[in-house]
């Protein structure tokens, strides 16, 4: 199908043709997710698939496709600097949709969601190609597409007090393993909301919380020094959430149930993390 063909159907509004079955639409879209030309993959592609989920046109094929995307996660995990990225990150945010479609209407068993999630997590824990903007070829940005589908995730109802603790485990994990390049691109961001979506459900209690706070102030405090690394890359993307959490504690609408003693919490994890600006003068 060439990019005319593509272009018409984004042109009406992404109606879906009726000269293609739809199994062969879906299948070159899959394809396009993985394409270098962001033309194709953000501008076509992904909208194309986003929008058909939205208007229910998979929802009698919604377990297919979110299994279709589930298994675009493997494809090319553990590569660095190739363009498979495009697949993986791509995937998961038509996972994401998949899931968001059945949270506003139950279509597919709530196991199949926490299956997605399940590989989701996984995944985001073993994607090794961690680059924003690619140039030439636009977004790659794993990370945050992976955050924003946790937090879809954490908004389902499938999804119980236990599962919410390990989304919560699965950001702090990815945000304490050893990075060559700090997240530059808004990834903490992206976090810090995902970890909003699982606090908004006011399911998790604050003796859980507190704990998971520490684990990322440690992390945050551990600079080790080194004649040839950044001693920054330590920590950095932990100190960075910390920030980004507690400004949306601060601004963010719709606060948890934990938001006073948590903002509070933060302002002592962010006390220890920079004394130098933050401790007592």
């Amino acid at each position: 199908m060439s990019r005319a063909y593509w272009k018409q159907i984004h042109d009406d509004d992404f109606a879906v043709p009726t000269d293609r079955p739809l199994a062969d639409l879906t299948a070159e879209l899959t394809r396009l997710l993985g394409d270098v030309d962001p033309d194709l993959r953000d501008g076509l592609a992904l909208p194309a698939l986003a929008t058909w989920v939205e208007r229910g046109v998979y929802d009698d094929l919604l377990r297919g496709l979110g299994d279709g995307m589930a298994a675009g996660l493997r494809a090319g995990l553990g590569e660095t600097g190739s363009d498979t990225v495009f697949r993986r990150s791509f995937s998961v945010l038509v996972l994401g949709e998949c899931i968001r479609r059945d949270n506003e209407r139950p279509l597919v068993p709530g196991g199949t969601v926490l299956d997605w999630g399940d590989r989701v997590a996984t995944w985001i824990l073993q994607e090794r190609d961690l680059r924003g903007y690619v140039p030439g070829k636009g977004w790659a940005h794993a990370i945050a597409h992976g955050a924003d589908a946790l937090g879809t995730l954490a908004e389902s109802p499938h999804v119980g007090a236990a599962e919410l603790v390990v989304v919560l485990d699965v950001i702090a994990e990815r945000l304490c393993l050893p990075v060559d390049a700090l997240f530059t691109a808004g990834e903490p961001d992206r976090l810090a909301l995902a970890a909003m979506c699982v606090l908004r459900r006011n399911r998790v209690p604050f003796d859980i919380v507190e704990p998971w706070v520490e684990t990322l102030a440690e992390a945050a405090r551990t600079r080790p020094w080194s004649d040839d690394r950044d001693p920054f890359l330590a920590g950095g993307n932990a100190e960075a959430f910390l920030r980004a959490l507690y400004l949306q504690l601060a601004m963010g609408q719709r606060p948890p149930a934990v938001r006073a003693d948590l903002m509070l919490l933060l302002v002592d994890a962010l006390r220890s993390t920079n004394p130098h600006y933050l401790g007592p003068k």
